[in-house]
């Protein structure tokens, strides 16, 4: 009884087996023959076949010594590409000289220490019609303009509020400023960009100079960013240029009372044992452009910075190369908000001709090469370096 009993649950499981196995094959004969789903398995396999890395491993040995071969010679290149931003940076260097007397200058009428002259302040309209209608009208009006000119038109020294107006108008230097960074950036009278002797390290300093004012005693405040120009040994492929590795601020010498990097809170305690409560002040960290000279350190230990720090940093130095790249020589634009006109134009540019690219099927691609070098800085004396 028990042997019919066992024999007829084997035959029982056995069916149910096969059933199953018949339904599992008509699903996949159903499967395999709908065009959409072989497509799709294809195109999976078509891309698992065809990886770069995946060829690779199919090729002879004799093939593999020789393409590294071809990596001996692309880090000699990469060694090569270094020097070259070596030099790019030594003529950066020899033409600062030829633009500080320019500069120089530039503050001069910024300040109001120096006039222009009718020559140097003469400036043409490009538009010829706005030019025809200040010609027509010029005439008419000359005599009325020398009178009221002195009674009505204010004529303040120089150019007023110039750097100030310039943080206000990019955005990357306004999201920045705090209200009560706004007085004391009123006093900023150039920004100048001072690069490393011959010989140096590579690097580049910017320095804010300021006039007399009721908040800190420096003239002038300065961020130096340290930078390299080699292939990392550890992935040499990666090499694109010169880049910012770290920067060191200065100290900030502030009167008493005026130091915006900071504020103070009061706070409540209470005694654990007699229960009476005390108020405490406290300074704490402040949002302000000036912690612009407090600066993140790069590790150098080996020790990773966490995501908020590496984003500050990576923020840091994109401010720094913005100074010196785009500010600094351009500032009169920046002033009047051409350059930033300019720079929107250029955007909008770039992202049309990658959308041409794309719908050009059968164009050649080419890699686009961009020349990047950094530059170096002298050590003001004004400013204690932290």
């Amino acid at each position: 009884m028990a042997d019919n009993s066992f024999s007829d649950g084997v035959s029982s499981d056995s069916l149910e087996a096969a059933k199953n196995a018949s339904n599992t094959e008509k699903l996949t004969d159903q499967v395999m023959q709908n065009p959409q789903v072989l497509a799709a398995l294809q195109e999976r396999l078509d891309n698992v076949s065809h990886t770069p890395s995946s060829y690779i491993e199919t090729l002879p040995k004799a093939v593999k010594r020789r393409i590294n071969a071809l990596k001996q010679l692309q880090v000699k290149c990469a060694h090569i590409e270094a020097k070259f931003y070596e030099e790019v940076h030594d003529l950066e260097r020899k033409y600062a000289a030829l633009y500080q007397p320019l500069f120089d200058k530039r503050r001069e009428f910024i300040t109001g220490d120096v006039e222009p002259t009718d020559a140097e302040s003469e400036w043409h309209s490009e538009s010829e019609e706005e030019d025809k209608l200040a010609g027509d009208m010029k005439n008419k009006v000359v005599v009325a303009e020398k009178e009221a000119a002195t009674a009505e038109e204010p004529n303040p020294k120089g150019i007023p509020e110039f750097w100030f107006t310039i943080f206000r108008n990019v955005d990357m230097l306004s999201e920045l400023v705090q209200e009560y960074d706004e007085p004391i950036l009123k006093h900023l009278q150039d920004i100048k960009v001072k690069f490393s002797d011959p010989g140096q390290p590579m690097s580049f300093v910017l320095e804010f100079h300021f006039e007399p004012n009721d908040y800190f005693t420096n003239s002038v405040l300065t961020k130096t960013y340290k930078m390299k120009s080699e292939p990392d040994k550890a992935d040499p492929f990666s090499f694109e240029g010169p880049e910012i590795v770290d920067c060191d601020g200065c100290t900030i010498d502030w009167k008493k009372g005026k130091n915006v990097t900071v504020k103070t809170i009061k706070k409540k305690q209470k005694h654990k044992g007699r229960g009476t409560v005390r108020t405490i002040t406290k300074q704490v960290p402040n949002d302000s452009f000036f912690n612009f000279f407090s600066p993140l350190k790069a590790s150098g230990d080996g020790e990773s910075l966490d995501e908020d720090s590496e984003f500050t940093l990576a923020s840091d130095f994109e401010i720094g190369h913005f100074f010196r790249e785009r500010i600094v020589p351009r500032a009169v634009l920046y002033f009047t908000g051409e350059a930033i006109e300019d720079d929107d134009n250029f955007e909008e540019g770039e992202e049309g001709e990658e959308e041409e690219l794309e719908g050009d099927e059968e164009g050649d691609d080419e890699d686009d090469a961009e020349i990047n070098p950094k530059k170096e800085p002298s050590q003001p004396s004004e400013c204690k370096q932290q």
